[in-house]
């Protein structure tokens, strides 16, 4: 059982796996809303097709692909199948909306344009039998396509008065990594980030298509001083694989094997890390306000962190931050530890261990944080669990509370 969760609303999400079926939420209580039943094997690819501004009907439209070479467009008000597209060729592993140009792309073993009647508009050629993984809009009517080890840059031409409709051209080919590139992302209006399998971190110009910055040190084979440790490290080459990436306005939270590490774009270079942040590969990441990040890992653990500088440290932090009402904060001893790597000594800031939530018993694939309605993790364990801020909720009682007696006449206020 895979998840992939899809935030569409500021109250609902959606979930889907390996049985080809999609199910729609409540953010805030949990509560199963609808059940979309229209794929035959595992859901590959899900995302949100927005509403257009102009249309008078707001309902909710979400596309999914799956591995049974099909694409539909969901109604997620009404659960009501709006349309499918049966043609393609392979899987599609990727969708990406264009929402200037009122089109969406899906990429498998081409990448295809498609209008929002999925009507197919052009393709490319076949790309590789490794396929399209991600794809990312930058400007000047680009996107940028992950096949294998390279970044393809293709161009969109829209269709014209004097032209016969829609065009896609390839514009260049990257080939600066040296394996497989795992995750993309779009940072602003003049970055996007890539990271490899081997752990190299590119940052990129959107503009010229040059590299900015790349960081291939996340992992230092020289000897530590905590023999242990290091046996501990050195388990395997994936070690290294860049998983999942995130970011904010000056900082890449990066998934590095079984570590996490925080590359700032300003200055270039790592600030912080934690090479052992869980015991198997950190599989997402996100950022969390008020400096902290949380990470989801293989080994079923799901772990919040606060970006600190390293001057403010205390010898025994205290475990403090977001969901530390749960019972589940805890002190880092790691991050007190006298021995220290020569490139944790190097960070300006340090990333502390203040939560361990506790609940999954299998791999936790993915997350997504609500502001004002909580966390919510899936997992291998066909588990999908709801985690709430005890201290936020224990207010929203009281106020319920306080509500419910000035309704019956029986709170009194004395002077």
């Amino acid at each position: 059982f895979f998840v992939f969760l899809d935030l569409f609303s500021l109250t609902r999400f959606a979930s889907a796996g390996d049985d080809g079926t999609v199910v729609v939420w409540n953010a805030q209580t949990g509560e199963k809303l609808l059940e979309l039943n229209g794929h035959t094997q595992k859901i590959t690819a899900i995302i949100t097709l927005p509403c257009l501004e102009t249309c008078e009907e707001k309902n909710q439209l979400i596309l999914t692909a799956s591995a049974d070479r099909t694409v539909i467009e969901w109604d997620c008000d009404t659960g009501r199948q709006v349309q499918k597209v049966s043609c393609f060729q392979s899987t599609v592993k990727c969708l990406a909306v264009l929402q200037r140009l009122d089109v969406w792309l899906s990429g498998g073993n081409d990448l295809c344009v498609w209008n929002r009647k999925l009507d197919l508009l052009c393709k490319t050629s076949h790309l590789s039998d490794t396929g399209i993984t991600a794809l990312i809009e930058i400007p000047k009517n680009c996107v940028v396509a992950a096949v294998g080890k390279e970044l393809i840059i293709f161009r969109l031409v829209a269709a014209t008065e004097g032209s016969l409709g829609w065009d896609i051209l390839e514009v260049k080919r990257l080939l600066d990594h040296q394996d497989n590139i795992l995750s993309l992302i779009n940072v602003n209006d003049v970055s996007f980030v890539s990271g490899s399998h081997v752990g190299e971190l590119i940052v990129w110009d959107t503009l010229g298509w040059t590299v900015q910055a790349c960081e291939r040190n996340f992992w230092d084979p020289s000897p530590q001083l905590d023999a242990q440790r290091e046996i501990k490290l050195c388990q395997k080459p994936n070690d290294v694989s860049i998983h999942h990436l995130t970011w904010d306005e000056e900082n890449v939270f990066v998934a590095v094997g079984r570590g996490l590490y925080v590359y700032n774009l300003p200055m270039k270079r790592v600030i912080a890390c934690q090479k052992a942040a869980h015991d198997s590969s950190v599989l997402h990441v996100a950022k969390l306000p008020n400096r902290q990040v949380i990470s989801c890992s293989e080994d079923g653990s799901v772990r919040i962190w606060e970006l600190r500088e390293k001057q403010q440290l205390s010898v025994e932090p205290a475990p403090t931050g977001f969901f530390n009402m749960w019972g589940f904060g805890r002190v880092n001893k790691q991050a007190s530890h006298p021995a220290k790597k020569q490139q944790e000594n190097a960070t300006s800031c340090s990333l502390e261990l203040i939560g361990d939530l506790i609940g999954h018993s299998s791999s936790v694939e993915m997350f997504l944080y609500f502001e004002d309605h909580g966390l919510v993790t899936c997992s291998a364990d066909h588990l999908i669990i709801l985690w709430k801020n005890g201290e936020r909720e224990s207010g929203l009682r009281s106020l319920k509370l306080f509500q419910k007696l000035e309704e019956n006449g029986d709170l009194y206020l004395s002077v």
